[in-house]
Protein backbone atom coordinates (compact mmCIF):
# COMPACT_ATOMS: atom_id res chain seq x y z
CA UNK A 1 0.00 0.00 0.00
CA UNK A 2 2.31 2.85 -1.16
CA UNK A 3 1.53 6.26 -0.05
CA UNK A 4 0.19 8.75 -2.34
CA UNK A 5 1.50 10.27 -5.72
CA UNK A 6 4.33 7.83 -5.64
CA UNK A 7 4.30 4.89 -8.49
CA UNK A 8 5.94 1.31 -8.52
CA UNK A 9 8.69 1.08 -10.70
CA UNK A 10 9.94 -1.93 -12.92
CA UNK A 11 13.73 -1.52 -14.50
CA UNK A 12 16.39 -3.35 -12.93
CA UNK A 13 17.74 -0.16 -11.89
CA UNK A 14 14.68 0.46 -9.31
CA UNK A 15 14.98 -3.27 -8.39
CA UNK A 16 16.89 -1.44 -5.52
CA UNK A 17 17.15 1.21 -3.23
CA UNK A 18 15.60 0.66 -0.15
CA UNK A 19 17.72 -1.69 1.78
CA UNK A 20 20.61 0.66 -0.03
CA UNK A 21 19.27 4.01 1.69
CA UNK A 22 19.52 1.83 5.26
CA UNK A 23 22.55 0.13 4.80
CA UNK A 24 24.18 4.28 3.88
CA UNK A 25 22.59 5.76 6.95
CA UNK A 26 23.31 2.93 9.31
CA UNK A 27 26.80 2.68 8.37
CA UNK A 28 28.60 6.35 9.38
CA UNK A 29 31.64 7.42 11.03
CA UNK A 30 30.59 5.84 14.51
CA UNK A 31 30.64 2.10 12.13
CA UNK A 32 34.20 3.18 11.12
CA UNK A 33 35.71 4.70 14.29
CA UNK A 34 34.33 1.26 15.99
CA UNK A 35 35.00 -1.34 13.35
CA UNK A 36 38.36 0.03 13.06
CA UNK A 37 39.04 0.38 17.30
CA UNK A 38 38.17 -2.99 17.71
CA UNK A 39 40.33 -4.33 15.03
CA UNK A 40 43.02 -2.36 16.45
CA UNK A 41 42.51 -3.24 19.78
CA UNK A 42 41.50 -7.26 19.50
CA UNK A 43 42.74 -7.81 16.14
CA UNK A 44 40.40 -10.90 14.49
CA UNK A 45 38.94 -12.06 17.48
CA UNK A 46 35.53 -10.53 17.09
CA UNK A 47 34.61 -10.77 13.35
CA UNK A 48 32.05 -12.67 14.22
CA UNK A 49 30.24 -9.86 15.53
CA UNK A 50 29.36 -8.20 12.38
CA UNK A 51 28.67 -11.38 10.48
CA UNK A 52 25.71 -12.10 13.32
CA UNK A 53 24.51 -9.17 13.40
CA UNK A 54 24.50 -8.97 9.73
CA UNK A 55 22.11 -11.69 9.83
CA UNK A 56 20.25 -10.64 12.15
CA UNK A 57 19.83 -7.09 10.47
CA UNK A 58 18.72 -8.79 7.36
CA UNK A 59 16.10 -10.86 9.69
CA UNK A 60 14.56 -7.25 10.64
CA UNK A 61 15.07 -5.81 7.35
CA UNK A 62 12.52 -8.02 6.44
CA UNK A 63 9.80 -7.59 9.26
CA UNK A 64 9.54 -4.34 8.30
CA UNK A 65 9.77 -5.06 4.69
CA UNK A 66 6.54 -7.57 5.48
CA UNK A 67 4.90 -4.79 7.36
CA UNK A 68 5.47 -1.58 4.68
CA UNK A 69 4.27 -3.36 2.01
CA UNK A 70 1.10 -4.22 3.67
CA UNK A 71 -0.14 -0.81 5.91
CA UNK A 72 -1.19 2.11 4.73
CA UNK A 73 0.08 4.42 7.17
CA UNK A 74 3.56 5.38 8.61
CA UNK A 75 5.42 3.57 10.77
CA UNK A 76 4.64 5.28 14.11
CA UNK A 77 0.97 5.02 12.89
CA UNK A 78 1.36 1.77 11.87
CA UNK A 79 2.39 0.94 15.42
CA UNK A 80 -0.08 3.29 16.97
CA UNK A 81 -2.57 1.79 15.29
CA UNK A 82 -1.95 -2.05 16.73
CA UNK A 83 -0.46 -0.73 20.06
CA UNK A 84 -2.24 2.44 21.04
CA UNK A 85 -1.28 5.31 20.89
CA UNK A 86 0.71 5.87 23.35
CA UNK A 87 3.04 3.12 22.88
CA UNK A 88 3.45 4.57 19.21
CA UNK A 89 4.77 8.19 21.07
CA UNK A 90 6.92 6.30 22.97
CA UNK A 91 8.39 3.98 19.72
CA UNK A 92 8.75 7.29 17.68
CA UNK A 93 9.90 9.30 20.91
CA UNK A 94 12.77 6.39 21.43
CA UNK A 95 13.68 6.14 17.74
CA UNK A 96 14.59 10.01 17.50
CA UNK A 97 16.90 9.74 20.55
CA UNK A 98 19.05 6.78 19.12
CA UNK A 99 19.26 8.69 15.90
CA UNK A 100 19.96 12.40 17.33
CA UNK A 101 22.75 10.68 19.34
CA UNK A 102 24.80 10.16 16.08
CA UNK A 103 23.65 13.18 14.02
CA UNK A 104 26.49 15.56 15.83
CA UNK A 105 29.26 12.98 14.85
CA UNK A 106 27.96 12.55 11.43
CA UNK A 107 28.48 16.42 10.66
CA UNK A 108 31.45 16.53 12.51
CA UNK A 109 32.87 12.85 9.86
CA UNK A 110 32.12 14.97 6.92
CA UNK A 111 33.96 18.06 8.54
CA UNK A 112 36.69 15.94 9.50
CA UNK A 113 37.11 13.91 5.73
CA UNK A 114 37.20 17.25 4.31
CA UNK A 115 40.10 18.79 6.62
CA UNK A 116 42.01 15.78 5.45
CA UNK A 117 41.30 16.06 1.82
CA UNK A 118 42.14 19.89 1.73
CA UNK A 119 42.92 21.28 4.87
CA UNK A 120 41.12 23.94 6.78
CA UNK A 121 38.46 24.18 9.70
CA UNK A 122 36.84 21.15 10.48
CA UNK A 123 33.53 23.19 11.80
CA UNK A 124 33.57 25.14 9.08
CA UNK A 125 33.36 22.40 6.40
CA UNK A 126 30.51 20.26 9.15
CA UNK A 127 28.26 23.74 8.71
CA UNK A 128 29.10 23.91 5.39
CA UNK A 129 27.97 20.20 4.49
CA UNK A 130 24.56 20.03 7.15
CA UNK A 131 23.61 23.29 4.84
CA UNK A 132 24.16 21.44 1.63
CA UNK A 133 22.18 18.04 3.25
CA UNK A 134 18.90 20.76 4.29
CA UNK A 135 19.12 22.05 0.30
CA UNK A 136 19.28 18.22 -0.86
CA UNK A 137 16.19 17.58 1.77
CA UNK A 138 14.03 20.07 -0.01
CA UNK A 139 14.30 19.22 -3.03
CA UNK A 140 11.16 18.52 -4.72
CA UNK A 141 11.46 14.44 -5.39
CA UNK A 142 13.55 14.09 -2.25
CA UNK A 143 12.63 10.20 -1.91
CA UNK A 144 14.07 9.31 -5.37
CA UNK A 145 17.11 12.21 -5.21
CA UNK A 146 17.91 9.81 -1.82
CA UNK A 147 17.90 6.46 -3.51
CA UNK A 148 19.83 7.37 -6.12
CA UNK A 149 22.61 9.18 -3.84
CA UNK A 150 22.58 6.77 -1.66
CA UNK A 151 23.25 3.60 -3.67
CA UNK A 152 26.24 5.39 -5.62
CA UNK A 153 27.93 6.16 -2.05
CA UNK A 154 27.21 2.77 -1.00
CA UNK A 155 28.95 1.46 -3.93
CA UNK A 156 31.67 4.09 -3.42
CA UNK A 157 32.20 3.22 0.25
CA UNK A 158 32.16 -0.81 -1.19
CA UNK A 159 35.01 -0.07 -3.31
CA UNK A 160 37.18 1.89 -1.23
CA UNK A 161 36.95 0.03 2.12
CA UNK A 162 37.34 -3.66 0.24
CA UNK A 163 40.48 -2.16 -1.38
CA UNK A 164 41.54 -0.63 2.17
CA UNK A 165 40.98 -4.55 3.11
CA UNK A 166 42.85 -6.08 0.64
CA UNK A 167 46.04 -4.04 0.40
CA UNK A 168 46.50 -4.25 4.18
CA UNK A 169 47.20 -8.29 3.22
CA UNK A 170 44.74 -9.53 6.48
CA UNK A 171 45.71 -13.11 7.88
CA UNK A 172 43.16 -15.20 6.49
CA UNK A 173 43.47 -18.15 9.30
CA UNK A 174 42.86 -15.83 11.43
CA UNK A 175 40.22 -14.50 10.51
CA UNK A 176 38.57 -18.22 9.87
CA UNK A 177 38.84 -18.42 13.89
CA UNK A 178 37.47 -15.12 14.28
CA UNK A 179 34.62 -16.46 13.13
CA UNK A 180 34.00 -18.60 16.42
CA UNK A 181 32.25 -16.88 19.16
CA UNK A 182 34.26 -15.54 21.86
CA UNK A 183 34.47 -12.82 24.20
CA UNK A 184 38.23 -11.09 24.89
CA UNK A 185 38.65 -9.77 28.42
CA UNK A 186 37.03 -6.30 28.10
CA UNK A 187 35.59 -6.22 25.04
CA UNK A 188 31.54 -5.94 26.43
CA UNK A 189 31.69 -2.74 26.01
CA UNK A 190 32.72 -2.47 22.59
CA UNK A 191 30.89 -5.46 20.99
CA UNK A 192 27.91 -3.95 21.99
CA UNK A 193 29.14 -0.62 19.89
CA UNK A 194 29.82 -2.84 17.08
CA UNK A 195 26.79 -5.01 16.63
CA UNK A 196 24.75 -1.78 17.01
CA UNK A 197 26.37 -0.42 14.02
CA UNK A 198 25.01 -3.59 11.78
CA UNK A 199 22.25 -4.72 13.66
CA UNK A 200 20.27 -1.25 13.55
CA UNK A 201 16.67 -2.11 14.67
CA UNK A 202 15.58 1.61 14.22
CA UNK A 203 17.16 1.56 10.80
CA UNK A 204 15.53 -1.64 9.79
CA UNK A 205 12.56 -0.14 11.41
CA UNK A 206 12.27 2.66 9.00
CA UNK A 207 12.07 0.26 6.13
CA UNK A 208 8.53 0.10 6.45
CA UNK A 209 8.35 3.63 5.04
CA UNK A 210 11.34 3.27 2.60
CA UNK A 211 9.24 0.49 0.46
CA UNK A 212 5.83 2.66 0.87
CA UNK A 213 7.99 5.92 -0.23
CA UNK A 214 9.38 3.33 -3.26
CA UNK A 215 5.97 2.90 -4.54
CA UNK A 216 6.29 -0.85 -3.67
CA UNK A 217 3.12 -3.08 -2.55
CA UNK A 218 2.84 -6.62 -1.57
CA UNK A 219 3.30 -7.78 -5.08
CA UNK A 220 6.83 -6.41 -5.24
CA UNK A 221 7.59 -8.56 -2.23
CA UNK A 222 10.29 -10.16 -4.19
CA UNK A 223 12.07 -7.60 -5.47
CA UNK A 224 12.00 -5.85 -1.74
CA UNK A 225 13.35 -9.06 -0.52
CA UNK A 226 16.43 -8.95 -3.21
CA UNK A 227 16.70 -5.59 -2.29
CA UNK A 228 16.73 -6.43 1.45
CA UNK A 229 19.34 -8.89 1.15
CA UNK A 230 21.98 -7.19 -1.09
CA UNK A 231 21.46 -4.25 1.09
CA UNK A 232 22.04 -5.61 4.29
CA UNK A 233 24.85 -8.00 2.90
CA UNK A 234 27.10 -4.59 1.80
CA UNK A 235 26.31 -3.03 4.92
CA UNK A 236 27.82 -6.38 7.01
CA UNK A 237 30.95 -6.77 4.53
CA UNK A 238 31.70 -2.81 4.92
CA UNK A 239 31.93 -3.13 9.06
CA UNK A 240 34.27 -6.73 8.28
CA UNK A 241 36.57 -5.46 6.19
CA UNK A 242 37.29 -2.23 7.68
CA UNK A 243 37.93 -4.47 10.98
CA UNK A 244 40.59 -6.87 8.95
CA UNK A 245 42.04 -3.45 7.71
CA UNK A 246 42.59 -2.40 11.29
CA UNK A 247 43.47 -6.12 12.63
CA UNK A 248 46.32 -6.28 9.81
CA UNK A 249 48.00 -2.63 10.03
CA UNK A 250 47.26 -0.98 12.93
CA UNK A 251 46.94 -3.90 15.69
CA UNK A 252 50.60 -5.29 15.00
CA UNK A 253 51.64 -1.86 14.91
CA UNK A 254 49.96 -1.11 18.47
CA UNK A 255 48.38 1.75 17.16
CA UNK A 256 45.22 3.00 18.72
CA UNK A 257 42.72 4.75 16.89
CA UNK A 258 41.56 7.90 18.38
CA UNK A 259 40.97 10.12 15.05
CA UNK A 260 40.18 9.82 11.62
CA UNK A 261 43.63 11.00 10.99
CA UNK A 262 44.74 8.10 12.69
CA UNK A 263 42.16 5.41 10.99
CA UNK A 264 43.92 6.49 7.66
CA UNK A 265 46.96 5.26 8.65
CA UNK A 266 45.42 1.71 7.88
CA UNK A 267 46.45 2.26 4.45
CA UNK A 268 49.27 4.63 4.60
CA UNK A 269 52.09 1.79 5.69
CA UNK A 270 50.42 -0.66 2.30
CA UNK A 271 49.76 2.23 -0.51
CA UNK A 272 51.64 5.65 0.86
CA UNK A 273 51.00 8.83 1.47
CA UNK A 274 48.08 8.99 -0.57
CA UNK A 275 46.37 6.62 1.62
CA UNK A 276 44.86 8.85 3.95
CA UNK A 277 43.19 10.53 1.31
CA UNK A 278 41.53 7.55 -0.23
CA UNK A 279 40.40 6.76 3.71
CA UNK A 280 39.03 10.35 3.79
CA UNK A 281 36.81 9.80 0.71
CA UNK A 282 35.16 6.61 2.24
CA UNK A 283 34.89 8.43 5.80
CA UNK A 284 33.39 11.47 3.51
CA UNK A 285 30.52 9.00 2.10
CA UNK A 286 29.80 7.28 4.85
CA UNK A 287 29.23 10.67 7.45
CA UNK A 288 27.17 12.65 4.38
CA UNK A 289 25.06 9.93 3.61
CA UNK A 290 24.55 9.18 7.55
CA UNK A 291 23.92 12.85 8.07
CA UNK A 292 21.39 13.11 5.41
CA UNK A 293 19.69 9.24 6.17
CA UNK A 294 20.15 9.13 10.26
CA UNK A 295 18.45 12.61 9.75
CA UNK A 296 15.80 11.39 7.85
CA UNK A 297 14.47 8.62 10.39
CA UNK A 298 15.07 11.05 13.41
CA UNK A 299 12.81 13.62 11.84
CA UNK A 300 10.03 11.10 10.47
CA UNK A 301 10.17 9.66 13.89
CA UNK A 302 9.75 12.87 15.51
CA UNK A 303 6.88 13.94 13.02
CA UNK A 304 5.46 10.50 13.80
CA UNK A 305 5.39 10.93 17.53
CA UNK A 306 3.24 14.57 16.99
CA UNK A 307 0.99 13.27 14.84
CA UNK A 308 2.25 14.65 11.60
CA UNK A 309 4.10 11.81 9.46
CA UNK A 310 0.89 11.99 6.68
CA UNK A 311 2.10 12.71 3.42
CA UNK A 312 5.61 10.74 4.14
CA UNK A 313 8.80 12.61 2.82
CA UNK A 314 6.67 14.72 0.72
CA UNK A 315 5.38 16.30 3.46
CA UNK A 316 6.55 19.82 4.36
CA UNK A 317 5.96 19.21 8.15
CA UNK A 318 8.08 15.83 7.82
CA UNK A 319 10.59 17.68 5.77
CA UNK A 320 10.54 20.54 8.99
CA UNK A 321 11.29 18.13 11.81
CA UNK A 322 14.63 16.73 9.39
CA UNK A 323 15.50 19.77 8.69
CA UNK A 324 15.61 20.90 12.82
CA UNK A 325 17.50 17.17 13.52
CA UNK A 326 20.08 18.13 10.92
CA UNK A 327 20.27 22.28 12.15
CA UNK A 328 21.24 20.60 15.74
CA UNK A 329 23.27 17.96 14.93
CA UNK A 330 25.14 21.03 12.81
CA UNK A 331 25.36 23.35 15.71
CA UNK A 332 26.78 20.98 18.22
CA UNK A 333 29.40 20.07 15.44
CA UNK A 334 30.09 23.81 15.00
CA UNK A 335 29.88 24.57 18.82
CA UNK A 336 32.18 21.58 19.69
CA UNK A 337 34.26 21.10 16.87
CA UNK A 338 34.68 17.56 17.06
CA UNK A 339 33.42 14.39 18.82
CA UNK A 340 36.19 12.12 21.09
CA UNK A 341 35.96 9.20 19.52
CA UNK A 342 35.23 7.31 22.83
CA UNK A 343 31.97 9.55 23.50
CA UNK A 344 30.78 7.89 19.37
CA UNK A 345 31.08 4.40 20.61
CA UNK A 346 29.71 4.87 23.59
CA UNK A 347 26.82 6.65 22.03
CA UNK A 348 26.56 3.25 19.83
CA UNK A 349 26.29 1.20 23.36
CA UNK A 350 23.31 3.53 24.44
CA UNK A 351 21.38 2.72 21.71
CA UNK A 352 21.00 -0.73 22.44
CA UNK A 353 18.98 0.25 25.62
CA UNK A 354 16.32 1.95 23.23
CA UNK A 355 15.67 -0.66 20.49
CA UNK A 356 14.44 -4.13 22.41
CA UNK A 357 10.88 -2.28 22.43
CA UNK A 358 11.04 -1.51 18.64
CA UNK A 359 12.02 -5.03 17.97
CA UNK A 360 9.26 -6.57 20.20
CA UNK A 361 6.54 -4.12 18.43
CA UNK A 362 8.76 -5.14 15.12
CA UNK A 363 8.11 -8.99 15.31
CA UNK A 364 4.13 -8.57 16.63
CA UNK A 365 3.10 -6.82 13.83
CA UNK A 366 4.71 -8.87 11.49
CA UNK A 367 2.47 -11.59 12.99
CA UNK A 368 -0.19 -9.37 12.44
CA UNK A 369 -3.01 -10.99 10.18
CA UNK A 370 -3.11 -7.42 8.06
CA UNK A 371 0.44 -9.57 6.66
CA UNK A 372 -1.85 -11.96 4.67
CA UNK A 373 0.14 -13.92 3.08
CA UNK A 374 3.27 -12.32 4.20
CA UNK A 375 2.75 -13.09 7.48
CA UNK A 376 6.17 -13.99 9.46
CA UNK A 377 6.60 -18.12 9.19
CA UNK A 378 7.90 -19.68 12.17
CA UNK A 379 11.69 -20.20 11.18
CA UNK A 380 12.27 -16.08 10.79
CA UNK A 381 9.70 -15.89 14.04
CA UNK A 382 12.59 -17.31 16.07
CA UNK A 383 15.32 -15.74 14.28
CA UNK A 384 13.53 -12.79 15.25
CA UNK A 385 12.88 -13.78 18.89
CA UNK A 386 16.64 -14.92 18.78
CA UNK A 387 17.81 -11.30 17.77
CA UNK A 388 15.52 -9.32 20.42
CA UNK A 389 17.45 -12.00 23.16
CA UNK A 390 20.78 -11.43 21.73
CA UNK A 391 19.71 -7.29 22.34
CA UNK A 392 18.85 -8.27 25.50
CA UNK A 393 21.91 -9.79 26.16
CA UNK A 394 24.27 -7.25 24.95
CA UNK A 395 22.59 -4.50 27.47
CA UNK A 396 22.77 -6.73 30.21
CA UNK A 397 26.51 -7.70 29.67
CA UNK A 398 27.26 -3.99 28.79
CA UNK A 399 25.57 -3.06 32.27
CA UNK A 400 27.56 -6.04 34.16
CA UNK A 401 30.75 -4.71 33.19
CA UNK A 402 29.85 -1.13 34.28
CA UNK A 403 28.67 -2.17 37.94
Amino acid sequence: MAPPGSTPTTSRRARLGPAFVTAALVFGPGSITTASSIGAQHAYQLVWVPVLATILMLCFVDLSVRIGLTTDRGPVATVSRRFTRPVGVLVGIGSFLVTASFQAGNSVGTGAAANVLFGGNVALFAALFTALAIGFLWLPSFYRSLETLMVAIVGLMLVVFVVTAVVSGPDLGAVAAGLVPRLPTGSAAVVVGLAATTFSVVGAFYQIQLVREKGWTAENYREARRDAVLGTVVLGVLSVVIMLAAAAVLHPEGIAVKSPATMAAILEPTIGPWASGLFAVGLWAAAFSSLIGNSTIGGHMIAGALGAESGGLRSSRVKLCITAVMVIGGVVAVVFGGIPVQLIVTAQAVTIFAVPLIGVALVVLARHPDRARLRLGPAQLALAIAGICFLLVLALTYVWNLL
